[in-house]
């Protein structure tokens, strides 16, 4: 009987010990913690708001959120758009200044805006890591940028030749095949209204770019390739859910419809991509020359590296999981990025059509009513700067995050560990004292001699990232973008229908109520149709 009390006595006193314990961590996690890194903040002269429990900032920022994406803004006074996407960060560096933090739950984000500062943290990787995404999120993006240390170095070397100038060479005919394939839809929408029509090209855009990810990543698989990027889009909608919820630990274990029906997409996505990739496997093996197109020139790579590496060597090659996760990469990285720079461009364009009249000038004289070839592309100067210039005020990603998991120097600041630092994109490239006064206006003449002469060589332009982990697909989109648009300067006249209303959307910056321009065919693609027509009649003879 003794020992059954003393055998109670313990066991109770290890579950007292575990929830106190358990207690303990929890109280840590939610006040003790955050407390104390507000303290160590505030000492060196940083400014915020006070922590508040568990939620922290999230609330207040979920309802500016709300309110500034609710109706349309104007469009034509400036394209100041950081309150509609990040309005906490807008609001609290005009309270408290350029060195102040917010809370994201429990954990403190300091604000990055100085040049130096923001040099220091994209070229210190390993001070600076990427932020640990929730565990839900990483079933739909994982690859080569979320990776970290060796692994991260490894994929990068073995996907760097994937992207050299040559390979995408060889991709343009790809490109070629998606941008006609819109085209033509658009001529004849435009043929069936007379001389021009109204069409909103957000949808088209999406579509374009999604085709030309299909094509470029799987190329004979064209199809499967499109299965798969419906599936991730669909992943991806699940995702978006995810990201604007507080995360709980283990809720991704129970079995909610949202829940089950991720791992299904999960699943069938796997299965397709095994499919592919193993049939390219057994074709390389077999002897077959690599497709020109991003799987084949990732495995091609990836071969050459267990060749010239060794077999046995760990942080050679990839496996088959790996090179699913980069496959799925492609898509995210490319599909919406493009489309949403296109789609910019081209609302811009309608709007300063002095400016698309100066880029079709161009485009006409370098390549005439002949097919853009890749060569010509790199004489698309005042291209260039447009896209430039769309990718400041509109671009890509509307922040960055990176974690520390020590104390940290960053300029004058020693950060703690634990500590997060938000590098704010829109409002870097927004920043009067960086841009000017000008700097929520559209001034493609601001990029005529460059980057670093439009940035007085400072990092204050990084629509792609920085520093060794910049986007590594970056000469892909903007090679796709200008190619697009060549195209469609050299058949179409457009401008913004009177129904546009300017309201650009998170997640990404894409305008919630379409894109309605109005389109015009050309003189020379009427001229064109004219002489087809006619000599299709001519040489036809009379049954």
């Amino acid at each position: 009987m003794e020992v059954t009390v003393a055998t109670w006595v313990a066991l109770s006193l290890i579950f007292v010990s575990i929830i106190v314990r358990w207690a303990w961590s929890v109280l840590d996690w939610v006040w003790l913690k955050p407390k104390k890194l507000e303290r160590c903040l505030r000492e060196q002269g940083l400014k915020g708001n006070s922590y508040r429990l568990l939620y922290g900032d999230m609330k207040e920022d979920s309802i500016m959120l709300n309110q500034a994406q609710s109706k349309p803004m104007n469009l034509s006074t400036s394209h100041e758009i950081a309150p509609r996407f990040i309005p906490l960060v807008e609001q609290t560096v005009k309270t408290y200044g350029k060195n102040s933090f917010v809370w994201i739950g429990p954990i403190p984000r300091v604000i990055i805006m100085n040049p130096e500062d923001l040099k220091d943290v994209f070229t210190k990787p390993d001070d600076f890591q990427k932020q640990k995404s929730n565990p839900i999120l990483k079933s739909v993006v994982t690859g080569l940028v979320s990776y970290e240390g060796e692994k991260w170095a490894k994929h990068r070397r073995i996907i760097n030749p994937t992207f050299h100038l040559e390979k995408l060479k060889q991709m343009l005919p790809a490109f070629h095949m998606s941008c006609d394939e819109m085209i033509k839809k658009w001529e004849s929408l435009v043929f069936k209204e007379g001389s021009s029509c109204v069409l909103d090209i957000w949808p088209s855009l999406q579509n374009l770019t999604a085709d030309v990810i299909s094509r470029t990543a799987f190329g004979s698989s064209y199809q499967e390739g499109r299965k798969i990027f419906e599936l991730l889009k669909e992943q991806g909608v699940y995702a978006i859910k995810t990201i604007q919820s507080v995360y709980i630990p283990g809720w991704r274990f129970l079995p909610t419809k949202m829940n089950k029906r991720m791992k299904e997409i999960d699943k069938e996505i796997k299965g397709l991509l095994e499919g592919i990739i193993n049939k390219r496997e057994e074709a390389i093996m077999a002897g077959e020359a690599t497709k020109n197109d991003l799987l084949g020139a990732l495995l091609e790579s990836k071969f050459k590296d267990i060749q010239e590496h060794g077999k046995n060597d760990k942080n050679v090659g990839m496996s088959i999981e790996d090179v699913i996760d980069e496959c799925k990469l492609f898509y995210f990285a490319g599909q919406e990025t493009t489309s949403v720079l296109l789609v910019w461009t081209m609302v811009l364009l309608g709007q300063n059509q002095n400016w698309r009249d100066r880029a079709r000038e161009e485009v006409l004289q370098v390549f005439g009513s002949n097919k853009p070839d890749f060569d010509g592309l790199a004489h698309l100067k005042v291209v260039t700067m447009i896209l430039l210039e769309v990718l400041r005020l509109y671009p890509p990603l509307v922040h960055m995050i990176r974690a520390t998991h020590k104390k940290t120097q960053l300029g004058r600041f020693s950060l703690p560990a634990g500590v997060e630092v938000w590098l704010p994109t829109l409002l870097i490239h927004h920043d009067k004292e960086l841009w000017g006064d000008d700097a929520n206006e559209f001034k493609p003449e601001r990029f005529s001699e460059g980057v670093s002469k439009a940035t007085k060589s400072q990092l204050s332009f990084f629509p792609f990232g920085g520093g060794p982990r910049i986007c590594i697909g970056q000469n892909f989109a903007m090679t796709e973008a200008k190619l697009a648009l060549a195209l469609i300067l050299q058949h179409f006249t457009f401008e913004l229908s009177p129904s546009y209303a300017h309201a650009p959307s998170a997640p990404m910056i894409q305008p919630q109520h379409g894109a309605p321009i109005i389109l015009t065919e050309t003189l020379m693609t009427c001229v064109r149709k004219i002489i087809e027509t006619t000599y299709l009649h001519i040489s036809t003879p009379a049954l």
